[in-house]
């Protein structure tokens, strides 16, 4: 490939990068698993940067692959291997006023959408992004309809695992 296409891919990446590292964070329950699906992610980002036709915007097509990925790799692994909790290596900067309350609230919601299926997490995850059902339903591949749907039932169920 030319080193323009090249450029322009590593810039796109630099940038949105952050979208790569939260579906992987939705998928994976430890750094070295994070680390292995973001590679994996790149991978299959760059295989099909070329094709990119520019007829969604860049980060939309960056979810639909990502989670496309992520979706494929969780459905092939038949069985689960025992991981550490993802929130075991994570660092936090001591401030005077902080306040856990987020962070708790935050590691609950995960803890949930782990125990949701795969499309139910990359709904979840789309959903938490501000992404409207018209986005949801592109980046999936289903109808609009069927993502409200769907989304509604997400609800209750993580209703049900947050307030049993």
């Amino acid at each position: 490939m030319n080193k323009e296409l090249e450029h322009s891919f590593v810039e796109q990446l630099e940038k949105h990068q952050n979208i790569v590292h939260k579906v992987c964070r939705l998928y994976t329950n430890n750094q070295d698993a994070h680390n292995d699906l973001f590679q994996e992610i790149t991978i299959q980002l760059w295989r099909a940067y070329p094709k990119f036709r520019g007829d969604s915007k860049f980060s939309t097509w960056m979810y639909r692959v990502g989670l496309n990925t992520a979706i494929t790799l969780y459905r092939k692994s038949k069985r689960r291997v025992q991981t550490d909790d993802f929130d075991v290596h994570q660092f936090r900067i001591k401030a005077e006023e902080y306040d856990s309350t987020e962070e708790e609230q935050l590691k609950l919601l995960y803890k949930a959408v782990h125990q949701l299926n795969d499309i139910e997490k990359a709904l979840v995850f789309l959903y938490l992004e501000d992404k409207d059902y018209r986005e949801i339903s592109e980046t999936l591949g289903i109808t609009e309809v069927n993502a409200r749907v769907k989304m509604n039932r997400v609800k209750k169920k993580l209703k049900a695992i947050l307030n049993p």
